[in-house]
């Protein structure tokens, strides 16, 4: 199972990284990048209106493969998580402490503020000492 998400994700990232190229390549209304792959010439590689056509299907392939992958990796995750937990998704489990797995290691206090210094424990309480002018 782990080759599989292995390889979907590496499918992903290539077409991830493929859509993003021809979107930047693609003839906008300024004709900035496309005009360089004969967006009005007919001697071009792919003819007079090839290029927006060719460029604008296979920008449309890279994305149908791009949300395939990540339908696939989403079922294939649940399927892994609900085999190794409880079959609850990951929303539906109790919060871990940060110092220890389950809630055997909660905060005793419910109203504490996670990561805030505790006070010290008051003392008993000392008379403070009387100046000796004070006392004349």
């Amino acid at each position: 199972m782990q080759i599989w998400m292995n390889l979907l994700l590496a499918v992903q990232i290539l077409s991830a990284l493929t859509m993003i190229g021809l979107v930047l390549v693609q003839h906008g209304k300024g004709a900035d990048m496309g005009a360089s792959f004969g967006s009005g010439s007919s001697g071009s590689l792919f003819g007079a209106t090839g290029s927006a056509n060719f460029l604008s299907r296979s920008t449309a392939a890279c994305a149908t493969v791009f949300f395939v992958c990540t339908l696939l990796l989403a079922l294939l995750s649940n399927q892994a998580s609900s085999k190794a937990g409880a079959g609850t998704s990951i929303l539906d489990r109790p919060a871990a402490a940060a110092g220890g797995v389950g809630p055997a290691s909660a905060p005793a206090a419910v109203g504490a503020i996670p990561g805030a210094v505790p006070t010290p424990a008051a003392s008993p309480a000392v008379p403070a000492p009387v100046p000796a002018s004070a006392t004349k």
